[in-house]
């Protein structure tokens, strides 16, 4: 019972999670709003994202579901999945829940620029600059970034990306790939889904900002 019982829960998750999603979506349709073709509508998706933080409508757990079709794992692409850091004891935060762009792939594991650890201006203004490195402008399922280490650490635009650029292990993750079309980038960008472990995000957010400065 309690095995189907998590299953149910899980399934209903999923189904929540892609509420949220549609709905957004949908609404910024009707207005004529298509996902990060202009500056306004990365803003307007943004903004209802952003409204949807403190709704009462879809409560901040929703996403905790590591039901999903299977991805397209690589470079490029933005992913949720939930991890269990090796080294946790030693590090001073962490997060359970990363929002992801996949950069490279390693021996055992791979790097990834988690969103989360930036405040919502910063993560804005860097996926702002990311777009300009989008494979296409069709933003559709198969639109990624062009993204690379080199390439990151190479331009003062990018600078944003040094406290979000993180090594992931295959052996730590604990769900299945959520994949995040580039659709709905602007979306997962400002919804809650952080799940930070022994600091608060305000701690997480000015502590980025430090390596900055």
């Amino acid at each position: 019972m309690e095995i189907y019982d998590t299953y149910r829960e899980r399934i209903r998750n999923q189904i929540l999670m892609a509420i949220i999603f549609d709905d957004i979506l949908a609404r910024g349709v009707k207005r004529g709003q298509i996902p990060a073709r202009s500056q306004e509508a990365r803003e307007w998706f943004r903004q209802k994202a952003k409204e949807t933080r403190s709704s009462q409508r879809y409560p901040n757990s929703i996403l905790n579901s590591s039901d999903s079709k299977k991805p397209r794992v690589g470079p490029g692409r933005m992913y949720h999945f939930f991890y269990d850091p090796k080294t946790k004891a030693t590090l001073p935060y962490y997060d359970r829940f990363p929002l992801i762009f996949m950069v490279q792939f390693t021996k055992d594991g791979f790097h990834g620029i988690n969103l989360h650890y930036l405040p919502l201006k910063l993560r804005a203004a860097l996926m702002d600059e990311l777009y300009e490195i989008s494979s296409d402008k069709k933003y559709d399922e198969n639109t990624r970034l062009a993204l690379s280490y080199k390439l990151l650490s190479g331009s003062s635009k990018y600078e944003a990306f040094k406290p979000c650029f993180k090594k992931y292990l295959y052996g730590h993750v604990k769900s299945k790939f959520i994949e995040i079309v580039s659709a709905e980038w602007d979306i997962a960008l400002f919804l809650p889904t952080e799940r930070f472990e022994k600091a608060s995000k305000q701690t997480v957010h000015r502590e980025s900002r430090k390596m900055l400065s």
